[in-house]
């Protein structure tokens, strides 16, 4: 027999995990997503995945609407699926997900996590695939609540800044 299929949503809003390089300008930017080609390069038993190309933005250019629009589609996607899962870029990620916890309070029905990358997943240091890996799991096994899910961490939301000295997640209380 085989086993039920979880839906998960991937909401995808940019960030450094999506940066390709341009190599005429020497910059990395968000022009094309390179979500898929990372997600088909996982082993995803027992999942389906529900694709959500919402925007493609460095999340330093996020307007406070743009924060609104990601907690509203994480919002939608809760209902229809097991899990959400938000790729957004770290500098702002705090702000959508705080925006999140306050539209889904006081819980959502899944789990909705968001993850991003400290470098682009084209590098070859990237920590883009352990980030959407840990993310992808946690909507199996976490209690519904929206979190963010990096670096081998998990932290439920609200309070959570990103230290940029130390480029991690912390609570701050």
């Amino acid at each position: 027999m085989t086993p039920p299929r979880a839906r998960v949503a991937v909401i995808s809003t940019g960030g450094t995990i999506e940066k390709t390089y341009d190599e005429m300008g020497g910059v990395l930017q968000n022009r094309v997503t390179v979500l898929d080609i990372m997600l088909q390069g996982l082993s995803l038993n027992g999942l389906e995945l529900v694709r959500v190309p919402l925007m493609n933005k460095d999340s330093t250019e996020m307007s406070t609407e743009d924060h609104s629009l990601i907690a509203e589609t994480a919002r939608a996607m809760s209902k229809q699926c097991d899990g959400v899962v938000v790729v957004h870029g770290t500098d702002r990620l705090a702000l959508s997900g705080e925006r999140t916890y306050q539209l889904t309070a006081p819980a959502p029905r899944v789990p909705i996590i968001f993850t991003g990358a400290m470098r682009p997943y084209l590098l070859r240091t990237t920590d883009a695939i352990q980030n959407m890996t840990e993310a992808l799991l946690g909507t199996q096994v976490l209690s519904p609540g929206v979190y963010v899910v990096i670096h081998s961490t998990v932290l439920a939301f609200p309070g959570v800044v990103k230290d940029v000295q130390n480029g991690q997640f912390i609570r701050h209380e």
